[in-house]
């Protein structure tokens, strides 16, 4: 099996070569550094340190704290984050700068993996949330270098898919060192699935080992004091294709109750910034672009969220939040990052990527999960109009935050004996 997917992969290769080049058409960074995606990352690694992998920008952000920690613990040790796309790749840049080295994942191909592991020859590899990539597996097996899949997760769907594999699966997930689960059920399906039970730790999310800042705190206050010191603010961040429409219109009909209102629009990709300005003049609004960096002034409705790396600090200006990907069928964005602000979070019924997390807040009431648009303008003017209403569901989601914190030191606890014992 494991052959017929690597020649697979390899004859597929123009195609992906051609993907790239479509793709770079929005987002330019798709069409640099290809050479780093065969394994050539010469110059670009320190080698014999970690390896920390993070698909995209949802697992790169999981990391952040991972990184630090580890930083700070092993200071002599250097760290490599490979990321698979552009948009990934900006914000381990931005996250890190010169302290980490970063490159792409190489695909799957044995040559290119190989090529990449003389290369940087790493002590132990860190792959965020369920990346299975059986070459990847097999060679780093084979040279017996440690596997840790951290923040790990596996959803009923997908265990359905890779219960087709059988076997060749079972054999395949023995070879990593240790899976570090998210919860006791993602524990349980890898163990279904062929992992054996000593191979699986359940160390909870790594999502909730996040924090605001002091730094970020004051930040936060200081633009809300310039930007909307006497109005109410709600943001809608993560949005994809189709959600911004809603949020647009949303607002227009909020306006009608709440005439001073100012929404702050973010995107999820960087290659929608643009077409959702062009959808909000077209819709008559005036919106302010964020990279413009000029204060709101009081006629300004709706400010786009186009920079990098700012969400943290956008969520913290903001009364009420809504998480995008949720209200069409992307399976939702982080709720917990507008938790951390402990204010309202709300987001549609596709939660299939938070399952656990958006179960947790919503028992405790800490998010409000809306149907449609109706719902949604409902919710917002309810939470608008009334502040002890925010603050009841903010309390209540920060709480859950806390409650749930400490995957960060179990799973530094699992990294210990690897990066203590002696060098290979």
């Amino acid at each position: 099996m494991t052959a017929v997917y690597t020649l697979l992969l390899y004859l597929i290769q123009p195609l992906i070569w051609i993907r790239l080049w479509h793709r770079g058409k929005k987002l330019p960074g798709y069409r640099l550094r290809w050479k780093e995606r065969y394994g050539y990352c010469k110059g670009k690694v320190v080698p014999e340190g970690i390896v920390l992998h993070s698909v995209s920008v949802g697992e790169t952000l999981a990391a952040i704290p991972l990184v630090r920690a580890l930083q700070y613990q092993y200071p002599t040790i250097p760290i490599t984050v490979t990321t698979m796309t552009p948009t990934g790749s900006e914000r381990a840049q931005s996250a890190f700068g010169k302290n980490v080295s970063h490159v792409y994942l190489p695909y799957d191909l044995p040559t290119a993996i190989n090529r990449f592991l003389d290369t940087a020859a790493p002590r132990l590899v860190i792959i965020m949330e369920t990346e299975l990539w059986p070459n990847i597996i097999h060679t780093l097996h084979r040279r017996q270098i440690p596997l840790i899949i951290a923040n790990a997760r596996l959803s009923e769907r997908s265990a359905k898919r890779y219960q087709k594999l059988g076997r060749e699966l079972a054999e395949l997930l023995q070879k990593i060192s240790c899976i570090a689960a998210q919860n006791s059920e993602d524990g349980e399906r890898f163990i279904a699935l062929g992992a054996k039970p000593e191979q699986v730790s359940v160390t909870g999310s790594l999502k909730f080992d996040i924090s605001v800042t002091p730094e970020l705190a004051a930040r936060a206050v200081a633009l809300r004091r310039q930007w909307a010191p006497h109005r109410p603010v709600w943001i809608a961040a993560s949005t994809h294709e189709g959600e911004e429409r809603i949020m647009l219109e949303t607002h227009r009909q909020l306006l009608s109750h709440f005439p001073n209102l100012l929404l702050i629009l973010v995107p999820r990709h960087p290659e929608r910034f643009q077409p959702v300005k062009e959808l909000a003049q077209k819709l008559g609004f005036a919106p302010l672009m964020r990279s413009e960096n000029q204060v709101p002034s009081t006629t300004t409705q709706v400010l786009i969220g186009d920079t990098m790396g700012e969400l943290m600090l956008l969520y913290g200006i903001a009364d009420v939040a809504f998480v995008g990907g949720s209200l069409v069928e992307r399976g939702g964005h982080n709720p917990l990052e507008p938790s951390a602000h402990a204010i309202p979070v709300i987001m549609g019924p596709h939660i299939w990527n938070f399952n656990d997390i958006c179960g947790r807040l919503e028992q405790a009431q800490g998010l409000i999960t809306v149907a449609d648009q109706a719902a949604l303008i409902q919710e917002m003017t309810q939470l608008l109009a009334d502040s002890d209403l925010r603050k009841y569901y903010g309390l209540h989601a920060v709480d859950v935050l806390h409650q749930n914190q400490g995957a960060l030191q179990q799973l530094l606890h699992i990294v210990e004996p690897y990066l203590n014992a002696q060098s290979h």
